[in-house]
């Protein structure tokens, strides 16, 4: 592996940051990081944006009193101030907006259906405007959209452009069981993978009636589906964005499971249509409640990156989101329960461990530890994505040098030899800690490596105060 390439979904600018946005992107800058620190800077390529066509950004525009592209402006720049205060470091942020990624959707979508992949026929069906899709009979609960079960879904009737992906699902198939992408974690393979082995409709690709939209390139009087303009960015950044040609095919998208059909088929259909390489492998996280409810503006229970921040700070923040649960279940958080961890797992156990070494530290004179190591084990589950399990390991190690200075006691060690040979062997472990840490919780990283890589350590303010 020399290179790695991984995406966020692309998010809709009908809505403004919040806990769950912040969840996907922080997972996926903690694993960029790291394969930053295995290949070099300049091979790994973090992509993420915003998706900004289509009927819901119009009606949003309108009720504000501003015209799309306005309205879609104001929102791209409230994602990434959101990103810049969470430390993320992306590579670019991708709109959809933007006349690049507009040319390659056309160029693309022409070709596909030069090709024979695109007809015209006629749409009869219910249309969940939430969503942005068309729903079929099996998808419906209780004849609503599971989503917007507050919301009616439309019935509507046009005549649209249409992907044959009946035909091309029986390819994306073969793909998956010959192993030539992979779908994860498993249980998310086994639903695509069900459903496939069902009859798979056609879909239609455009609308008639939405024009703030990319116009279709052989028939200027409808728009590309938003879905399908908004996937083709993964592919569109690598084609204009200068010198990332290298990195399609994409290593990882990182998606929430309520996009997964679109990451992990159609978008697949598209590219085997086009005659495109595939992405490697689709990891489809779980939903998180909050205090047990689904996020929603109606219960005014949506947490925003910025309210986190304010009472967590960054690093505490970033530990606090991805510590929560395992990153391919559902969870549920809660800000009572961020501040009990914050407390045990970053005041009392890690800050309390580097303050407790350091102020020992002033003591004596100790060499500076050798370089940290990374653990195999550590780089195995990073990139088998289990973010939780690795933080777990590191709690553990944290516990454990905490335990071997009491067991130690060396405020109590009057041989200075010997006091140098304790002091060192912990101040080697935190040097360890804060390697491993680093793509989790970076600022405090670089605090610690600076604050123990000697000759003299010294005490300093608290990582964490307490709450």
């Amino acid at each position: 592996m020399n290179k790695y390439y991984i995406t966020t979904p692309i998010y809709y600018v009908n809505d403004v940051p919040h806990s769950g946005h912040a969840y996907t992107t922080l997972a996926a800058d903690i694993l960029a990081r790291y394969f930053r620190q295995k290949l070099g800077d300049k091979n790994v390529f973090f992509l993420t944006g915003t998706d900004e066509h289509g009927q819901k950004v119009a009606q949003a525009a309108k009720e504000k009193g501003v015209s799309p592209k306005e309205y879609a402006d104001s929102v791209a720049t409230r994602f990434k101030d959101a990103w810049k205060l969470l430390n993320i470091e992306y590579d670019y942020f991708i709109r959809t907006t933007d006349p690049s990624h507009e040319k390659v959707v056309s160029e693309l979508l022409q070709k596909i259906y030069d090709d024979g992949f695109i007809y015209k026929g006629s749409y009869k069906g219910l249309y969940c405007i939430g969503c942005e899709k068309f729903l079929t009979e099996t998808e419906l609960v209780d004849g609503k959209c599971p989503l917007h079960p507050n919301k009616e879904p439309v019935y509507q009737e046009e005549k649209n452009y249409f992907l044959k992906l009946s035909e091309l699902s029986k390819k994306v198939l073969e793909k998956i069981e010959k192993g030539e992408y992979e779908i994860l974690p498993i249980e998310r393979k086994n639903e695509v993978v069900g459903r496939l082995k069902q009859k798979v409709e056609d879909i239609s690709i455009s609308r008639a009636g939405v024009p703030w939209g990319i116009p279709v390139p052989w028939d200027k009087s409808q728009t590309i589906y938003v879905w399908v303009d908004a996937l083709i960015n993964y592919y569109s950044a690598t084609r204009f964005v200068e010198g990332k040609e290298k990195y399609w095919p994409a290593d990882l998208h990182l998606v929430g499971k309520d996009i997964l059909w679109f990451h992990a088929v159609i978008w697949q259909a598209l590219l085997i249509a086009a005659g495109i390489a595939l992405p490697k492998k689709i990891f489809a996280h779980g939903y998180f409640t909050i205090d047990g409810q689904k996020m929603s503006k109606s219960l005014g229970n949506v947490i925003s990156p910025e309210q986190l921040i304010d009472r967590y700070g960054v690093d505490g923040t970033r530990y606090l989101i991805i510590s929560a649960y395992q990153l391919g279940d559902d969870g549920d958080i809660s800000l009572q329960r961020f501040d009990a961890k914050y407390n045990a797992d970053l005041a009392d156990a890690l800050g309390n461990l580097v303050s407790r070494v350091a102020k020992l530290c002033e003591k004596v004179e100790i060499d500076t530890p050798g370089p940290s190591r990374i653990p195999e084990e550590y780089s195995k589950d990073l990139e088998n994505f289990d973010l939780y399990g690795v933080l777990e390991v590191i709690r553990g190690q944290v516990t454990s040098a905490n335990r071997y200075i009491d067991k130690n006691e060396p405020w109590k060690i009057t041989d200075e030899k010997k006091l140098i040979g304790v002091l060192k062997t912990l101040a080697a472990k935190i040097l360890d800690l804060a390697n491993q840490l680093k793509p989790f919780i970076p600022e405090t990283s670089e605090k610690i490596e600076k604050q123990f890589k000697g000759p003299k350590i010294k005490s300093g303010s608290p990582l964490f105060p307490r709450l």
